[in-house]
């Protein structure tokens, strides 16, 4: 498996790259967040690579950050989302928007990307819910670990973000963490 691609840029065509890598050149598809941070023809550049092998081809896909890697690698793994399709979205969403998208189930932002439609979106939030780091939607209300296990504790509980962030802004800052849990539970039943 080729995993990393160091050499000098001989060509950009986006959304693909010919990297020079001592004599050797490869044609790597990058998305475009990739692509525009590229530095310039002839200049050296280091990428993050995933190879998928077919039957017809082999195609190498290249990453500036592992977080792109990683979310690309997510992302092909979920039915009905091919590697194109893949690119695309990380082509049309920054990572962290992606996330965000995600972590708050908003399928509007995900159908604004050429290729996806309603469904394919539904399926992405379900299958991509919790895999692409912490929930983006509430780091402004955890403050400390304490607030972080009362969280924890009423997202295993079953109650969702929102809910449970909403309660956790209602609390004292310095309330211990099954004093926490009570109050909150006792808030959530009203």
């Amino acid at each position: 498996m080729i995993g990393r691609l160091t050499g000098v840029i001989a060509e950009k065509s986006p959304p693909q790259v010919l990297i020079d890598v001592q004599g050797v050149g490869y044609e790597v598809d990058v998305p475009m967040s990739t692509f525009y941070n590229l530095p310039g023809q002839g200049e050296r550049v280091s990428l993050l690579t995933h190879l998928i092998v077919r039957e017809d081809a082999h195609l190498l896909f290249g990453f500036l950050t592992a977080e792109e890697r990683h979310t690309f690698r997510l992302l092909i793994k979920i039915s009905g989302i091919g590697a194109r399709m893949a690119l695309a979205l990380l082509s049309g969403l920054q990572v962290s928007e992606l996330a965000q998208a995600v972590s708050q189930q908003e399928s509007g932002r995900l159908t604004k990307v050429p290729g996806i439609g309603k469904k394919t979106a539904e399926r992405l939030l379900l299958e991509l819910k919790g895999k692409l780091g912490p929930d983006l939607s509430l780091p402004a209300v955890v403050t400390t670990d304490n607030q972080a296990d009362i969280l924890q504790a009423l997202l295993a509980l079953g109650y969702n973000d929102k809910e449970a962030a909403a309660t956790l802004k209602s609390l004292p800052a310095d309330v211990g963490v099954s004093e926490g849990i009570k109050l909150a539970l006792k808030s959530l039943s009203r």
